[in-house]
């Protein structure tokens, strides 16, 4: 099982679990995704297949990314991954939920 860092508090309910990311983090986006949905399937990352499988990282990385002008205050997107159904918000929330 993987361990979330204090700095993001996580709350778990039978059918999801969600963490919030802090977008001005060092940790990249999709490493925070993938112990989220470790923690969710209650496996260790590793057993996981990567995340690219599921989604292009990089532009998933640029898309919540700090910009210029600021932090993106709005918008969502999802995708499945190891089944699994993802939901990132603009706020810096990860959903985790069986797909």
């Amino acid at each position: 099982m993987t361990e979330m860092s204090s700095r993001s508090p996580s709350t778990a309910i039978g059918d999801h679990y969600s963490v919030q990311y802090d977008r001005l983090d060092d940790q990249p986006l999709s490493v925070a995704v993938a112990n989220a949905v470790a923690t969710f399937r209650d496996e260790d990352v590793t057993e996981l297949d990567p995340l690219h499988y599921a989604i292009n990282a990089d532009a998933l990385e640029r898309l919540f990314e700090p910009r210029a002008n600021g932090l993106r205050s709005a918008g969502s997107v999802s995708f499945e991954y190891s089944d699994c159904l993802i939901t990132i918000s603009a706020d810096g929330e990860i959903r985790v939920e069986s797909a």
